[in-house]
């Protein structure tokens, strides 16, 4: 199947280059950027020198539609919204990335983006894809919305605890830290070298537009959960994420339960990797991979269960979880272009 990459020269489009670039099952027939437009991808990214032989195109819809089946748009917010339509109209498979179709109520995303909303009939044809969680076949489906980093992170940790009502959940409490690389190739003062360095920093606090996407899916899973508490940070790292999610329990119950609980919750899901009992993960053992490293403690003092989940924010988090939907979309075995090991250290 031939692919075209819109919004090529963001990380999570190079991501994209690297995995599609030994996908055995599709070829990168085009990839696109509407600043960048006739240069040579290796202006962006020298590390693809020898590897993409083909300069970057501008984004004319009806052109890509009549030379591929499938697109990936990694786009800013925003531009999604305009562009998706004109490409579904066409007939394309269409894997967005950007955010604009993961909320399906217009006003909400209009609130926490500060941009106009997509096309309804698109918001709501199009399918959230977290993919160990996706509850239909998705091989008809025309548009994927690919979750977001900390959503990802998140929903992965908190599922089992929420879908089996295990947990209070007005109690959810989310601290979660991510590399710089999830704030986008754009620099800016926040993630400027010298302000960066050796420092840790809380940003969009009680504003971060992963919120309502977070609460949308928990709520779709549980009716009863309300307003979470949910705090991000950057840290002085390249990339990785890590979230560490708290909530009080609703009935007497022990960690070997727990544990027991995702390990079979998880057990058909080759990228979520569920820890031994007091083993805890840390973001390199995830490095440049589609893992999802879970682990999980319980303080009978507060009453408490703990749940620590790690993933890289531009594989799982990103490009990774987007190629791993292309493979179920395209019903082959999810694993197709991922299975390689982790980078460490």
């Amino acid at each position: 199947m031939k692919i075209a990459i819109i919004g090529a020269t963001g990380y999570g489009g190079a991501e994209l280059i690297r995995i599609l670039n030994m996908h055995p099952e599709v070829s990168i027939h085009s990839i696109h950027s509407s600043s960048q437009q006739d240069k040579p991808i290796q202006k962006s990214y020298p590390h693809l020198e020898s590897i993409v032989e083909q300069n970057l195109k501008g984004i004319d819809p009806e052109k890509i539609a009549s030379d591929v089946e499938l697109v990936f748009t990694a786009t800013p917010s925003g531009i999604s919204s305009k562009l998706v339509p004109k490409l579904m109209n066409k007939g394309l498979k269409v894997i967005d990335l950007s955010g604009d179709y993961r909320l399906k109520d217009t006003s909400v995303y209009t609130k926490w983006y500060k941009k106009e909303a997509g096309d309804e009939y698109w918001l709501q044809e199009a399918v959230y894809g977290l993919t160990e969680w996706i509850e239909e076949d998705i091989a008809e489906k025309k548009l994927i919305a690919n979750p977001g980093c900390y959503p990802t992170a998140v929903l992965l940790g908190l599922a089992p605890l929420v879908k089996n009502n295990l947990i209070d959940p007005s109690s959810i409490i989310i601290d979660a830290k991510s590399g710089v690389t999830g704030a986008g190739r754009n620099a800016s003062t926040i993630t400027h070298y010298p302000e960066m360095n050796d420092n840790l920093k809380i940003y969009k606090v009680n504003e971060h537009q992963h919120t309502p996407e977070i609460e949308q899916v928990l709520s779709g899973w549980n009716a009863a959960v309300s307003p979470i508490t949910f705090s991000t940070h950057l840290t002085p790292m390249t990339r990785g994420l890590m979230a560490t999610m708290y909530a009080n329990v609703t009935k007497e119950i022990n960690i070997e339960q727990l544990v027991a609980l995702y390990q079979d919750s998880y057990q058909d899901a080759f990228f979520v990797r569920v820890k031994e009992q007091g083993i805890f993960p840390s973001t390199k053992e995830v490095y440049g991979s589609n893992f999802c490293d879970i682990s999980l403690d319980y303080d009978h003092r507060t009453n408490r269960v703990m749940v620590v989940s790690v993933i890289d924010n531009l594989m799982k988090g990103a490009a990774g979880q987007a190629v791993q939907n292309m493979n179920k979309m395209l019903g082959i075995d999810e694993k197709t272009g991922l299975h390689f090991v982790p980078v460490y250290p």
